[in-house]
């Protein structure tokens, strides 16, 4: 039986446990913090090898834990030897990894593909790149996320609703995002593909890239509110400033579809989460 282990339940990692079981697979969760079915420390290979004693083998095995807003310390720690520990203590197990666009620093409104270049200037992008490194030379896939949003989280549109957005200059650097059911379908789809599709990168994300000025304009209509006001660009962004289009294409060619192809599409079903 296909089995699935998930290093991290939350956010994405909820949904995807969900998704899976209903689909017919085995899941076990873990977290540092006792949330799933198990309790484990990803950052520790002695917490990874004491679970793999209680749990049957996997097949395979997903990384979506969270750095929880911390630093390069916690980026380091959760994500590069997160995925050192895992490989290392289930070396033959399918690894999946869900990464982010921020590893592309494109500026300049460009649409970026897994060919693009990621030469991220962040040291906390850099390890993200260790860390789909160390993934593709053990096989395994890596999704790259944008913005993740999903029911009861939206960074945009609570703070558009609460009247605390704002709009960067002109309002032309381009969003990308992701719903988190279709991060979850999309780590389902890649897995159920078999070996085809180990050793690959996929951008994960929604299908229509829009700007600030055209998604707050979007809202303003669907929401009756007036447009944020205009402030200088964000320059020290913890994971860097950039502006591009992120390309689906890829794993689309594949025959996945986001259910929710833009996040104004899906605006009132999440401000109604929010309340």
């Amino acid at each position: 039986m296909k089995h699935l282990l998930i290093a991290g339940n939350g956010f994405v990692g909820t949904v995807t446990q969900k998704l899976f079981t209903m689909s017919g697979w085995k899941v076990t969760t873990m977290s540092r913090n006792g949330v799933g079915d198990q309790h484990a420390d990803l950052c520790s290979v002695e917490s990874i090898r004491s679970l793999s004693r209680s749990i049957a083998c996997p097949t395979h095995v997903l990384h979506c834990a969270s750095a929880g807003g911390g630093g390069v310390d916690a980026y380091s720690t959760v994500y590069r030897e997160g995925v050192r520990n895992l490989s290392e203590i289930f070396p033959n197990a399918h690894k999946l990894f869900t990464s982010s666009t921020s590893v592309y620093p494109q500026v300049q409104g460009e649409v970026v593909t897994e060919e693009s270049a990621t030469n991220p200037e962040r040291e906390t992008g850099q390890i993200l790149r260790e860390a789909e490194r160390l993934v593709l030379e053990g096989k395994g896939t890596v999704l790259r996320l944008a913005g993740v949003y999903g029911s009861g989280r939206s960074y945009l549109i609570r703070r558009f609703l609460a009247g605390e957005a704002a709009m960067e200059e002109d309002g032309s650097r381009l969003l990308n995002h992701t719903h988190h059911q279709d991060a979850a379908r999309a780590v389902l789809f890649l897995c159920e593909m078999g070996d085809s599709s180990r050793g690959e990168i996929y951008n994960v994300c929604d299908s229509h890239p829009m700007s600030q000025l055209e998604t707050y304009r979007a809202l303003a209509s669907i929401f009756g509110r007036e447009l944020p006001p205009s402030v200088p660009r964000n320059l020290q962004s913890k994971r860097g400033w950039s502006n591009k289009a992120v390309s689906n294409a890829k794993v689309r060619a594949l025959g996945w579809e986001p259910a929710y192809p833009s996040l104004v599409g899906a605006a009132e079903e999440i401000a109604a989460s929010l309340k």
